[in-house]
């Protein structure tokens, strides 16, 4: 009887949850996905229902192994790639949530962070984490919940809960509450993760005000998490990889070499650059952060983080209803000429990298009578370039040579006007890979090298396939045009928020 050549990944993201079940050839074979609600209690405030997640990662695994027409015998081992940051406290004995996940959008511990900031913490946070104060991250999150949930600091210095990312708690639900575990990538987004030592770092943790009692144990993205319960598929199988969501599709995009870049396009936008085995202190507003952990050893990126991409154009279908599926927006766009001088800056939840402005709102500039619902669809498609743009020109201030192809990927990656907008934009080629859902493949790719179906990261590389290229092809004088108006944009939402802050 021959081994199962097949691997079954969890995508937990941040709108929805689906199952992909692929082939020893890394295509996918068995599919399935469902969204889960979105709660906002109050402005800025994002969450998520934990038990929806749960229920929704149950049914979505054995739907894809039906659709698969494969059972729990065919599948080598689970991987796990998840929505980074966000943050769940559950009961250590019973596995129910203290309190709705606080989602990575979530901004209501942003005056938190700029007290930190005041107080001159950020030179050492950055020194340890690589990364910015800033609410995006899970600590202050962390500390929210402990404060706000009452009995649950003391519930937590006693050691009766566990905090994790959305990994971390689905491993504790699939494993029957045997392991409580993460692994470094998801670690080093916490701000309390010391990225040059690998570990927790108690001086973080007391700033921060979280037990170390509640943190979860760190190991490679590549290792043995456990094992689901038997009930769930029908037999016990092997979870052999964890990787946050942006690394898991920089390893599924085959991004190995030192320069290369990949960026995913999904509700948030987010650019990594493998920087290799040292990690690079950005002096741009980036991030250094861990881009995977094999087998004790550490390579290391520059990120750059864009809060909103998808997720405008679900505000065009939701909020503006000017689209009722968010593949209309390839023919709008190319209805038009061009956006007509309109600019939307989509600060919804604030700005990312490498503004990093928790208190900026999203903002339409150049409106005119003659403007219409096109012309609004194109600048949502046109501002996710542009944002791709800062970053770059970011990663190539603090990276001392040029970087070559973008590799995208997430669901507006499918939009060939966008790819092709991006090339222009960036004057660089991008490549689009014949298997979109790189995040999910990278999930399934750390698993299956554990779990012996794919032999090494030569073989993962060897099976990354380019579905189309995208060259440049805009002239240079009218993408400085077009780019100087953005940047003007954005200048105008930062000065509007200082105004209104009397700064």
């Amino acid at each position: 009887m021959s081994a199962p050549g097949h691997v079954l990944a969890i995508d937990q993201g941040t709108t929805s949850t689906r199952a992909i079940v692929f082939d020893r050839q890394g295509l996918p074979v068995g599919v399935a996905r469902r969204e889960f609600a979105q709660h906002y209690p109050a402005d800025g405030w994002v969450e998520h229902d934990p038990e929806d997640i749960w229920r929704d990662t149950v049914a979505v695994l054995r739907e894809s192994v039906a659709e698969a027409g494969l059972g729990a015998a065919d599948i080598a081992a689970i991987g796990i790639t998840n929505q980074r940051e966000t943050t769940v406290v559950w009961d250590r004995a019973t596995g129910e949530p203290v309190h709705r996940a606080i989602v990575w959008q979530d901004r209501r511990t942003a005056e938190a962070c700029r007290a930190l900031v005041e107080q001159g913490c950020g030179p050492l946070v950055q020194r340890k984490t690589g990364l910015v104060i800033d609410a995006y991250f899970s600590a202050t999150k962390i500390a929210w919940i402990l404060d706000h949930v009452h009995g649950a600091r003391a519930r937590a210095e006693r050691g009766e809960l566990c905090f994790g990312t959305i990994d971390s708690f689905l491993l504790h639900r699939l494993t029957g509450g045997r392991v409580h575990a993460t692994d470094a990538t998801n670690a080093s987004r916490s701000m309390l993760f010391d990225i040059h030592a690998q570990d927790w770092d108690e001086e973080l943790l007391a700033l921060f005000r979280v037990p170390r009692a509640i943190m979860p144990e760190v190991l490679d993205s590549n290792a043995e998490f456990g094992a689901t319960e038997p009930d769930l598929l029908g037999r016990p199988v092997p979870i052999t990889g964890i990787a946050g969501d942006q690394q898991a599709a920089t390893f599924g995009q085959a991004c190995f070499e030192p320069g290369m870049v990949k960026s995913t396009y999904g509700t948030g936008c987010f650019a990594l650059l493998n920087t290799g085995d040292k990690p690079v202190a950005s002096r741009n507003n980036l991030l250094t952060t861990v881009a995977y952990r094999l087998d004790g050893r550490t390579t290391y990126a520059l990120e750059g983080s864009i809060f909103i991409a998808g997720a405008a154009i679900k505000w065009l279908r939701d909020g503006l209803g000017i689209i009722t599926h968010a593949s209309q927006t390839d023919d709008l766009a190319t209805r038009v000429p061009d956006s007509h001088g309109v600019y939307l800056v989509p600060a919804f939840v604030g700005l990312g990298a490498p503004h990093w402005d928790p208190h900026a709102r999203a903002a339409i500039s150049g409106l005119t009578l003659d403007a219409g619902p096109a012309h609004i669809a194109r600048a949502a498609l046109e501002a996710v370039a542009f944002q791709t743009r800062d970053l770059r020109d970011a990663m190539l201030s603090d990276w001392p040579m040029r970087a070559g192809a973008l590799r995208v990927d997430g669901g507006m990656a499918a939009n060939d006007w966008l790819c092709q907008f991006l090339a222009d934009m960036l004057e660089v080629p991008v490549e689009r890979p014949v298997v979109i859902e790189t995040t999910a493949l990278g999930a399934a790719s750390l698993a299956g090298l554990k779990a012996g179906v794919y032999k090494d990261q030569a073989a993962v590389a060897a099976g990354w396939r380019c579905d189309r290229r995208f060259e440049p092809r805009m002239e240079a004088a009218r993408r400085d045009r077009l780019y100087a108006g953005w940047l003007d944009a954005v200048e105008r939402v930062r000065r509007a928020r200082r105004t209104e802050a009397g700064e």
